[in-house]
């Protein structure tokens, strides 16, 4: 028998000693979201192993340090509105959901039926479903019904930075997304200063690709 709490609180506590796990917010989050919740069942032993792992069409749930190193990067905050492209399993969301809780809401997009229902079912079962809205469609349009957003990411990798995204960041908003070919993108952070967009290379990652209008 799995004891996942505390294989959970090892791989924080080695994340947090390899420099991914910074500030106290997204450690709180990810020592509290069962990510093994998150897996098929036949791969839930497998949950606090520091690597992707495959959900199913083809898809895969974030590495820990590499869900880490956005939610640092993104600097989230209580009460911020978060629209998230490519829902996956929910983990993602969900380690976001924990930081901004109470106030603030996840829109997420997932463009296969099976995986946004999937996603569904573990964010309801772990009490996640009131901070997280899965809906089926091309996130690499964005979402625009509830933009502007004051933090965007996106879990698949772009051949370059979708202009529907940046066009729906709040001014003072970030957006992460993985830019570069299907098989090795960099991880671009864009931060909206009024009408002007920052960009800046957080270095180095792989990502499946994004499918949609604005992706490969």
């Amino acid at each position: 028998m799995v004891d996942f709490e505390f294989e959970r609180n090892s791989l924080v506590d080695d994340l947090k000693m390899r420099g991914y796990v910074t500030s106290k917010a997204v450690e709180d989050a990810m020592r509290r979201v069962p990510r093994e919740e998150f897996l098929p069942a036949d791969l839930r032993e497998e949950a606090y192993v520091d690597s992707p792992l495959p959900i199913g069409e083809g898809q895969t749930i974030s590495a820990p340090h590499m869900v880490a190193i956005m939610a640092e990067n993104l600097d989230l905050k209580t009460g911020q509105k978060i629209l998230e492209v490519g829902t996956g399993s929910g983990y993602h969301a969900a380690v976001c959901a924990e930081v901004i809780a109470p106030d603030g809401h996840i829109y997420s997009i997932e463009r296969i039926t099976s995986l946004a229902s999937f996603a569904e079912d573990n964010l309801k079962r772990t009490g996640y479903a009131k901070l997280v809205t899965v809906i089926l469609g091309d996130g690499s349009k964005g979402l625009p019904d509830h933009a502007p957003y004051d933090r965007i990411f996106v879990a698949a990798g772009a051949p370059e930075v979708p202009s529907p995204l940046t066009a729906q960041l709040a001014h003072g908003g970030k957006l992460l997304v993985p830019v570069g070919t299907r098989w090795y993108q960099d991880l671009i952070r864009v931060t909206r200063q009024g009408a002007k967009l920052e960009k800046e290379n957080l270095g180095g990652c792989v990502f499946v690709p994004l499918v949609g209008e604005y992706g490969h």
